[in-house]
């Protein structure tokens, strides 16, 4: 389909209301992803674009495709999961994470922290996000000197102590972190995987805030150094604290962010398409539409007491690569309108103001 036909479609079918629009190429790829609360002059407006990016899309393009939303903010959701399943080589916003960074626990016998900017489904646990990159690196650093994690490249042989050997004789230590007592050595044999797993469970609890281990032992360290007159270790003491101090106030920090986006948001919808949105934890668990009646009230109710239900799951501070993306954009959405913040209400309320409606 060339051009004027693409745009004789969209003239004769498209509305005038919010929406998800994907532009095509020749071999049925996805080109690019995008979003409008007016589709319709949204996609026309492409068609007037003579130079640039947005013209090579449409001379490129041989389809457009749309779906109608109910309100824009069902349609950046819509967006978002679209750009991630498909990443279209016109997109760039949610297709790299650059702004943020997180945390990353390998999926390996002798797992390692290592810093990371984007969150994939490869089941390893992820903390953040964090909006200081180069910081990060150099926290997550700390925190494996700290704990006694390695920092080695992901290739290096691991060779627990209570594995078997063929050839019993002992390794050699592949860095100087194990002569140094920063690093168990697991390289070398000089750990048990339980040994090591145990200061795992360590650097986890302090990711999660559920615990200040490593604060309280390099404390004493500090302490014990200062005694001794070692003042330049000292200092190094003090600054990786001070550095596990501010790891940990952020972790904190957003994760009370997240604890309170447990909410019921209704969101006007167009031609009277109301709808009512269930953010658990800050990631959609849900929508259903605006009730109507005290019967649909009822029901509504049942729904949003069985969503916010607490569950074990709440008290875990990892991110899945969905739930980071969804996370995010929900911040996003909110702080760029407080308006629709204090319209959005907690389940405690909702469920109050329900009470009192069909009462």
């Amino acid at each position: 389909m060339n051009t004027e036909s693409l745009r004789e479609e969209v003239c004769a079918t498209a509305e005038e209301r919010p929406g998800v629009y994907r532009w095509l190429g020749r071999d049925g790829r996805i080109l690019y992803v995008g979003k409008s609360v007016r589709l319709r002059s949204r996609l026309l407006s492409y068609f007037r674009e003579e130079t640039g990016k947005t013209a090579r899309l449409v001379a490129e393009a041989t389809s457009v495709r749309w779906d109608h939303a109910p309100n824009e903010f069902a349609a950046l959701f819509r967006e978002m999961h679209l750009i991630r399943a498909w990443q279209p080589e016109y997109n760039v916003q949610h297709r790299r994470d650059r702004r943020y960074g997180f945390i990353k626990i390998t999926r390996e016998p002798a797992p390692r922290l290592v810093p990371v900017t984007r969150v994939h489904n490869d089941g390893a646990r992820y903390y953040g996000p964090f909006g200081q990159t180069q910081w990060l690196a150099r926290a997550v650093h700390e925190l494996s000197l700290a704990t006694g994690l390695r920092d080695c490249s992901s290739d290096t042989p691991i060779h627990f102590g209570d594995q078997f050997e063929m050839f019993p004789g002992g390794r050699t230590p592949r860095c100087i972190r194990a002569e140094t007592g920063t690093c168990p050595a697991p390289c070398a044999g000089r750990c048990t995987a339980a040994e090591y797993n145990s200061r795992l469970r360590v650097a986890r609890a302090f990711l999660e805030t559920r615990s200040r281990r490593p604060l309280e032992e390099l404390s004493d360290l500090l302490k014990r150094a200062t005694k001794r007159l070692d003042f330049e270790y000292a200092a190094r003491l003090h600054d990786r604290m001070e550095t596990l101090e501010r790891l940990r106030d952020h972790l904190s920090g957003f994760r009370g962010q997240i604890e309170h986006l447990n909410l019921v948001y209704p969101v006007p919808g167009f031609g009277g398409d109301d709808r009512v949105y269930l953010i658990r934890r800050g990631t959609m668990w849900g929508e259903m539409p605006w009730p109507k009646s005290d019967a649909a009230r009822r029901r509504a109710s049942e729904v949003v007491e069985g969503a916010f239900r607490p569950a074990l799951a709440d008290r875990d501070a990892t991110l899945e690569a969905d739930a980071a993306a969804e996370v995010l954009l929900t911040l996003s959405w909110f702080n760029k309108r407080p308006d629709e913040r204090r319209r959005a209400l907690t389940p405690g309320k909702w469920l109050a103001a329900s009470r009192e409606s069909v009462a």
